[in-house]
């Protein structure tokens, strides 16, 4: 069913819709410096890093962001002390212990219930951010955290097994609001030339998360028998930091003015960001945006998926979404020490060696990150996905969601990758110990022919998105829809500014992209 206006009817808050800004076909670079916002006349609105833009991205990734990442990694090193207290409580119990078969399905759960939570959680981000507020929504998630801290810390005093893997889900529900409401909020309260460059940096803060959490595993710190409760409650500090800080920072102001049609919160805001009184442009586009969404008509989930417009994009977003988890990275955050125990490494060496891949991860992870806005603003959308399925899958599908869909299509389109995304997430966490059972180390032979394969659908379905209008990105897709139609029309390989897409060979050769 349709819905006017509000895009938070379908899902999502309106202004997630936005898009990323375009970059001049100039190919001119911007070099962020720190100063004052410089508002420009004509409606193109940019601006330089201010100190409270800087401030609440960091800090917004690292009390929200970088959890995302530690309780990725967190469950690999305890996993050994987590099983005993599973089977002793379970001894304790029954009066006999789990079998090696139960042990290993109850601590599977135990991993990928996380995924299960994020699920939950990125359903209920629009509802919470067109109700509350991006500032209120990511303030007050912050309890969460601490209520699965307290779970999970007092498990082995009380007992109970059963507050890990609750704590576990809630830690997750957590992370399903704030993967989403982050890079929402940074988004909105950033000019359009730098949404790109501070997008960055909760990808940046993930890695870092994952970091920390094998540093803190070592023998040495919490990765023993008597600290790992305290090791899976960590997270209560960034989030405690978030808690008490955030509420310094004002609301987006795209949220005041759009949503709650308060100019004068949105001015204030803006003033604050932007620091320059000048803002009145800003102010402006914004209007305009909110008159443009109050006659369009938004689409539901249900209508995207029988949507034949766009079937080629919806399945654009599932493939480049389910390949990412699909690709078996989060397998290795979660089990990298029965990985290496399995490869033959000691033990005693495992927490080390550990590291050193962590700080492998943490540099593929910058350049993976990195990628998108560089291939963005110099070279094209395209090669920066197709190269991270080739090196490992960096974050791009919330970029390519963003462009391969018009305003009315766009919101459905990001709960669809969304949902797909924690699915694929839970899937590898509860059946790789089994398909490492069975298969031993060959099983990553399949997560490397699921990378190879998104890369070529990739090269070969999805258009090139630099410097193009949505508009004309639908024509391209429109013109596959044709193709399927008519498919006596001479089809050949071609090169679409310099990388993947096929096209039509009619005529002087120069046609549209098809499939």
């Amino acid at each position: 069913m349709g819905q006017k206006s509000q895009v938070a009817g379908s899902g999502l808050p309106s202004s997630l819709a936005t898009p990323p800004p375009p970059f001049p076909g100039s190919g001119r670079r911007f070099a962020p410096t720190v100063g004052k916002g410089t508002p420009q006349s004509g409606g193109d609105i940019t601006g330089h890093l201010t100190f409270p833009l800087v401030s609440v991205a960091f800090l917004v990734s690292f009390g929200s962001s970088m959890l995302y990442g530690y309780n990725l990694a967190v469950v690999n090193s305890p996993a050994v002390h987590i099983k005993a207290f599973y089977n002793a409580t379970w001894s304790h119990r029954y009066g006999h212990g789990l079998t090696s078969g139960s042990l290993t399905l109850l601590y599977s759960l135990t991993v990928s219930i996380f995924a299960l939570g994020g699920l939950v959680g990125s359903l209920l981000v629009g509802v919470l951010t067109e109700r509350y507020g991006r500032n209120v929504v990511l303030s007050r998630s912050t309890v969460l955290v601490l209520l699965a801290s307290s779970f999970m810390g007092f498990s082995r005093e009380l007992g109970s097994p059963e507050m890990v893997i609750v704590g576990r889900s809630i830690m997750g529900l957590h992370s399903g609001i704030c993967l989403s409401v982050v890079p929402l909020y940074l988004g909105e309260i950033a000019p359009k030339n730098l949404r790109g460059f501070l997008g960055l940096v909760p990808s940046i803060f993930i890695c870092l998360g994952v970091f920390f959490a094998q540093v803190l595993s070592l023998p040495e710190l919490l990765g023993n028998d008597r600290f790992w409760p305290l090791f899976l409650s960590v997270g209560v500090v960034p989030a405690s930091l978030q808690l008490l800080l955030l509420h310094c920072f004002p609301e987006s102001p795209r949220y005041l003015l759009i949503e709650k049609n308060d100019i004068f919160g949105a001015t204030a805001a803006l003033h604050r960001f932007l620091g320059t009184p000048n803002v009145q442009d800003v102010i402006e586009e914004m209007k305009e945006e909110q008159q443009s969404l109050s006659s369009m008509e938004m689409v539901s989930v249900w209508q995207l998926l029988w949507d034949r417009s766009v079937h080629w994009q919806t399945l654009s977003v599932v493939v480049v979404n389910a390949g990412m988890q699909l690709s078996g990275i989060d397998a290795i955050w979660f089990y990298t020490n029965t990985i290496f125990e399995n490869a033959g490494i000691p033990a005693s060496q495992i927490p080390y060696t550990i590291l050193g891949t962590g700080a492998t991860e943490v540099i593929a992870g910058l350049i993976g990150s990195a990628l998108p806005w560089m291939c963005y603003v110099s070279v094209t959308c395209v090669v920066g996905i197709i190269a991270g399925f080739c090196m490992g899958p960096a974050g791009i599908p919330f970029l390519m969601t963003a462009e391969l869909f018009v305003q009315s299509h766009r919101p459905a389109a990001y709960i669809v990758g969304g949902s797909l995304n924690w699915l694929c997430n839970f899937t590898i966490g509860f059946i790789f110990p089994f398909l490492q059972m069975s298969a031993g180390a060959f099983c990553n032979l399949i997560f490397c022919g699921i990378c190879f394969l998104v890369a070529l659908y990739v090269y070969l379905i999805v258009p090139e998105t630099k410097n193009k209008t949505f508009m004309e990105i639908s024509h391209i897709f429109a013109t596959r829809r044709s193709f399927l139609s008519n498919p006596s029309r001479l089809i050949g390989m071609m090169k679409f500014s310099g990388y993947g897409a096929l096209e039509s060979m009619e005529g002087s050769g120069s046609g549209s992209s098809l499939p």
